[in-house]
């Protein structure tokens, strides 16, 4: 079975003391979509009908429809592609090439290529901002963040973060929050007036890249490279808990019908974080694929999304070496998990 039992709690309380028991529920491989080459892969992103995964893949955004079950279409890049978002109001979307340093404008229909615009070098996860209407790239070592007004598809603002980034995650209250990688903190941007407001250290969580919120409660949740989880508190920037999750995490989702943070990890296994009786813990981690370090959470159905390949093991390489696992070339595909009762 891909995955272990686990007791699911749901946070009913704004002041999250109180925890209620789910009836017991397991996160298992119900579904495999072959993608195939190339052999790297990073972001998986839904659109917002749940209906499409935009899946950055090497110089290629592949897309899969998720209802027939198979790749729909790819843009080629050119370069190295990180991100996506989709804009169904504009019937458009966004992507990039980091290694151009350019955020591309996209047909969503077509898949066509629109326009390319100049952002900082490094260009990686893309986030669209419906409060403010604009489309946000992270820029990893340049450390800001680029906003596109996507009515015109122009660079209006870079916000400076300090440092290196990774992911950010939107609040709804007008501020975005972002992984401060290098300086192993949450950077809180304004964006009304596009600039960074705050810096917050992490003090368990060391090499953050995965970043999830808990709008309802105003929590984060940062998964690190030293599988730790920092949770904070989004409103004053206190780290209230540190948990253990597991090695090579890349992305972070919050469930907020279900309680439970999640982190993708590349060894191979999703760790679940929830609350309980006022105390936030670790449950037992759900087995996926080694490599799956990346994922996407269908907030309605609470089915879970990630990508991996087939991998041989090289035994001469210490097992704590991410070169012991080689993949197989041509055998990338999506991962669906379900909640199963």
């Amino acid at each position: 079975m891909a995955g272990k039992w686990i007791a699911a709690l749901v946070v009913l309380a704004a002041g999250a003391v109180q925890a209620e028991a789910q009836p017991s529920l397991t996160y298992r491989i119900t579904k495999t979509i072959p993608i195939g080459a190339p052999d790297r892969w990073d972001y998986v992103v839904l659109d917002p009908s749940g209906t499409k995964a935009f899946i950055a893949h090497g110089p290629a955004m592949t897309v899969v429809d998720l209802k027939a079950g198979k790749v729909a279409g790819t843009l080629n890049v050119g370069g190295v592609t990180h991100g996506a978002a989709a804009l169904p109001a504009l019937g458009k979307g966004y992507t990039d090439d980091g290694k151009a340093g350019v955020a591309i404008a996209f047909d969503l229909k077509t898949l066509k290529e629109l326009k390319r615009i100049k952002v900082e070098p490094d260009a990686d996860g893309i986030v669209y901002d419906a409060v403010s209407g604009h489309v946000l790239v992270i820029t990893g070592d340049s450390g800001k963040v680029d906003v596109i007004d996507p009515k015109s598809d122009s660079l209006v603002a870079s916000i400076d973060g300090g440092g290196p980034l990774e992911f950010g995650v939107l609040g709804g209250n007008g501020k975005f929050y972002v992984d401060g990688e290098d300086k192993n903190e949450i950077v809180r941007m304004d964006l009304g007036k596009n600039v960074a407001d705050a810096h917050w250290p992490l003090t368990g969580c060391k090499t953050p890249h995965g970043l999830a919120i808990d709008r309802a409660h105003m929590r984060l949740f940062a998964s690190c490279g030293n599988k730790a989880m920092d949770v904070v508190d989004a409103s004053n920037g206190n780290v209230l808990a540190t948990l253990p999750i597991g090695a090579g995490t890349d992305f972070a989702e919050f469930d907020g019908q279900r309680g439970l943070a999640f982190s993708s990890n590349r060894d191979g296994t999703l760790s679940i974080v929830t609350q309980k009786d006022g105390q936030f813990v670790t449950l037992p981690p759900v087995t996926t694929m080694q490599g799956a370090r990346t994922m996407a959470l269908d907030h309605t159905s609470g089915r879970i999304y990630t990508v991996a390949a087939d991998t041989k093991v090289n035994t001469a390489v210490p097992e704590n070496d991410r070169q012991r696992y080689q993949t197989v070339p041509g055998t990338a595909k999506l991962l669906i998990l379900d909640p199963v009762h």
